[in-house]
C-alpha cells in the first residue's frame, strides 16, 4: 500500500492512497500513522514538481551510493574490523 502512495500517477491519487493506508492501519499502528499524517505534506511534495523529475526524486540512490564503498570494503575484509577502522572507512 505504501508503493501505491509514492508510485501514484497524480498527487490526488497519492492522497487517496495515503488516506486508505492510514484508515487501514491506524488501529494497529497508531504511532506510525500519526507520524505519516504529521509529515504528509513533506512526503508528497515531489508531486509539485514536473512528472518528468519524479523518477529522480523518488530514488534512494544518493543514500545507497554513499555506503557502496563501505559495503565493498566490508565484504572484502570479512567485517568492519576495529571501531577506528570502521570509522575511517566510513569517513573516507
Amino acid at each position: 500500500m505504501l508503493h501505491d502512495i509514492w508510485q501514484a500517477s497524480t498527487k490526488a491519487e497519492a492522497a487517496k492512497a495515503f488516506e486508505l493506508f492510514v484508515v487501514t492501519y491506524e488501529t494497529k499502528y497508531a504511532k506510525a500513522t500519526d507520524c505519516l499524517r504529521k509529515d504528509r505534506e513533506e512526503l508528497l511534495v515531489f508531486y509539485d514538481f514536473p512528472a518528468l523529475h519524479w523518477v529522480h526524486l523518488r530514488t534512494t540512490n544518493p543514500i545507497e551510493s554513499t555506503f557502496a564503498t563501505v559495503r565493498l570494503r566490508t565484504s572484502k575484509t570479512k567485517g568492519s574490523g576495529s571501531r577506528s577502522a570502521c570509522l575511517t572507512m566510513v569517513f573516507s
